[in-house]
C-alpha cells in the first residue's frame, strides 16, 4: 500500500509539474535553457559557434557588416554607397566632394531580419530578453560564414566572408543592443567597431538650430525605440557637449504598425482585403496604444478610397476602424504626434522631425506632404497645427551622418578596403521550416502569437538566412526598393544574378 500511494503521490506531482510549465518549455522539451553569447563563443556543438580565436580582425579587405530588421536598413546603406564628401587621395573632408564615390572600392554584406521583425514591438510584449537575443545572433551572422541557399536547402554553405566593421542600421536594435553588442565583441577578444544610427540623427538635429534658440524636435519611431528612451538619452548627453542653451523640448511618436506595414507585415496590412480583419494589430478606436479618436476623425485626413481604411458600418458613421495603407499610417501618426505638442504647456514650433526608423525615409516626400497638408489645416477658419510649426521643418535622415561616421572610422583605423563595390551580399531571414518547434501562418511566416510568445535563453535555429529573391520578398517591396533606393537595388540585382552564392535560385526567383 505504501508504494502504491508513493506512486500516487509522484504521478500528481509530476501532473502539476507539467501543468504549471510555461508554454514555451512544453513545446520545445528537449531544448536546454542557454546563453546566447555563451552558446556562440563555447558550444562547438551548436550552429551557432564562432571561433573567435583565428577571427581575421583589422583587415582591410573584409567586408562592412550592416543589419536591420528588415528592409528599412537599406536607406542607410543607400546613403553609405552615395557618399561624396572626402577627397578620396587624401581622405579630408572636401567640400562637394571630389566626384568619386566614398566607399567605391568596399563591399558590404546586408542582413534584414525580416522573419522576426518589426523589432519595435518586442518591448511593449516584454519580450527586451528576446529581441535581445536575436540582436546577438544577427552579429553572429555577420562575423560568422554560415547561410542557406534557400528556405528548403539540406544543408547549409560556409563560404560566407566575416566583417571588418558593423553598422546597426536600425534605431531599435541600436537602442536596446548596441552596448550588449559591443560587451559581445569584447569577451569574444575581437578589435570590431559598432556604428548605430541614434547617435548620428541627434547630432544633425541639433545642428539645425542656433545655440539658443528655443524649439522642438520630434522623433518618430518604433514603440521599442521610444519605449527605450535612446533618443531622449542621446540628446540630453549631446545638448550639453554641443553647448546648446536654448530651450529644446522632444517629443516622441511610436509609429504602432508603420514599419510593418512598409515591409508588408500581415498584422499591419493587407492590400487584398475588404473588410476588417481578426489578425489586425494596428491603431483602432479600441487600441489603448495606438487610438484612432473618433472626435476628431476629419482631422487624420484619411483616405477612403480602395479600401485604404477597412471598417464595418456605414461611412457617415464607421465602425471597428481599421488602417490599412501606408500613407494613412503617416496620417495617423503625424496628427498624433501635433496633437500632443498642441495640448502641452508652453508649446514651442516643431522645428525638425527625426526618422527614427530606417523605413521612414522611403516615404519622405509623402511625410512632407502631410506636414504641408498640417500646416495649412484650419477649423472654423483657423489654423489648427500652424501656431505650433514652423515654416519650413527639417527631417531628419540619420542615413547621412551614419554614412560619414562610418568613413571616418575606416580612414582613422586604416581600414579602407581596395575591392569592388558590386562584390556586396544581401540576405533576409525566413521561417526555418526543419525546425519542427515553429508556427506559421498561411503565408509561411511565423504567426504573430509564435513571434512574440518565445522566449530567450533557446539557442536553436528559428529561422534560416538566404539571398535575396523573389521568394522571400513581396513585388511591392521590391518596386520600393528599386525606386527609393536605384544604387542599393542594382548591387541586389547584381548579387542576385552574378554570385555563386545565388547560384541555386531558379530563373524567375531572381531579382
Amino acid at each position: 500500500m505504501n508504494i502504491i500511494r508513493k506512486t500516487r503521490l509522484w504521478l500528481i506531482v509530476l501532473i502539476t509539474l507539467v501543468a504549471v510549465c510555461p508554454a514555451q518549455e512544453q513545446i520545445n522539451p528537449h531544448i536546454e535553457k542557454s546563453n546566447i553569447v555563451e552558446t556562440i563563443l563555447s558550444d562547438k556543438s551548436s550552429f551557432f559557434y564562432l571561433d573567435t580565436r583565428n577571427y581575421p580582425t583589422q583587415n582591410e579587405k573584409l567586408p562592412i557588416g550592416i543589419f536591420d530588421s528588415g528592409t528599412g536598413g537599406l536607406t542607410i546603406l543607400e546613403a553609405i554607397v552615395n557618399l561624396d564628401q572626402h577627397n578620396n587621395k587624401t581622405h579630408c573632408l572636401k567640400k562637394n566632394g571630389d566626384g568619386l564615390k566614398d566607399f567605391q572600392k568596399e563591399y558590404f554584406i546586408y542582413l534584414g531580419d525580416q522573419a522576426n521583425m518589426p523589432y519595435g514591438n518586442y518591448a511593449a510584449l516584454n519580450k527586451t530578453a528576446l529581441l535581445k537575443e536575436h540582436i546577438i545572433k544577427d552579429v553572429q551572422f555577420l562575423l560568422g560564414n554560415k547561410y542557406y541557399l534557400n528556405a528548403d536547402a539540406n544543408t547549409y554553405k560556409t563560404d560566407k566572408e566575416p566583417v571588418k566593421t558593423i553598422v546597426i542600421a536600425c534605431n531599435t536594435a541600436t537602442a536596446y543592443g548596441k552596448t550588449d553588442i559591443e560587451k559581445f565583441i569584447q569577451k569574444a577578444g575581437l578589435n570590431i567597431n559598432v556604428i548605430g544610427v541614434i547617435d548620428a540623427a541627434v547630432k544633425a538635429a541639433l545642428s539645425s538650430f542656433d545655440s539658443d534658440q528655443n524649439g522642438t524636435i520630434a522623433v518618430m519611431a518604433t514603440a521599442g525605440t521610444v519605449a527605450s528612451e535612446g533618443y531622449v538619452k542621446t540628446f540630453n548627453t549631446q545638448k550639453v557637449a554641443m553647448n546648446y542653451t536654448g530651450q529644446i523640448k522632444i517629443f516622441q511618436q511610436a509609429g504602432l504598425g508603420l514599419a510593418g506595414a512598409i515591409d508588408g507585415s500581415a498584422e499591419y496590412i493587407a492590400t487584398d482585403a475588404v473588410i476588417p480583419r481578426a489578425e489586425y494589430k494596428g491603431p483602432s478606436e479600441n487600441n489603448a496604444d495606438a487610438k484612432i479618436e473618433l472626435s476628431i476623425l476629419q482631422r487624420y485626413g484619411f483616405d477612403w478610397s480602395k479600401n485604404k481604411m477597412l471598417f464595418d458600418g456605414t461611412a457617415e458613421k464607421p465602425e471597428n476602424l481599421q488602417i490599412n495603407s501606408i500613407e494613412n499610417y503617416i496620417d495617423y501618426h503625424l496628427v498624433s504626434l501635433m496633437e500632443k505638442i498642441r495640448k502641452t504647456a508652453d508649446p514651442k514650433k516643431l522645428k525638425a522631425i527625426i526618422f527614427g526608423c530606417t523605413h521612414y525615409p522611403f516615404y519622405s516626400e509623402v511625410f512632407r506632404s502631410k506636414i504641408e497638408k498640417l500646416y495649412n489645416y484650419r477649423e472654423n477658419g483657423e489654423y489648427l497645427y500652424q501656431p505650433f510649426m514652423a515654416k519650413e521643418i527639417e527631417l531628419i535622415d540619420p542615413a547621412f551622418n551614419t554614412a560619414k561616421q562610418l568613413y571616418e572610422h575606416l580612414v582613422n583605423c586604416h581600414l579602407l578596403g581596395d575591392e569592388n563595390l558590386y562584390k556586396s551580399q544581401f540576405y533576409l531571414s525566413v521561417p526555418n521550416k526543419s525546425n519542427e518547434h515553429i508556427q506559421v501562418d498561411s503565408s509561411g511566416n511565423f504567426t504573430y502569437e509564435y513571434k512574440y510568445g518565445r522566449s530567450a535563453g533557446l539557442a536553436q535555429q528559428y529561422v534560416r538566412r538566404v539571398p535575396f529573391s523573389k521568394k522571400c520578398i513581396s513585388p511591392d517591396v521590391l518596386r520600393r526598393l528599386s525606386e527609393k533606393v536605384p544604387s542599393t537595388f542594382e548591387l541586389i540585382s547584381k548579387f542576385n544574378r552574378n554570385n555563386p552564392k545565388t547560384s541555386a535560385l531558379k530563373k524567375d526567383e531572381r531579382i
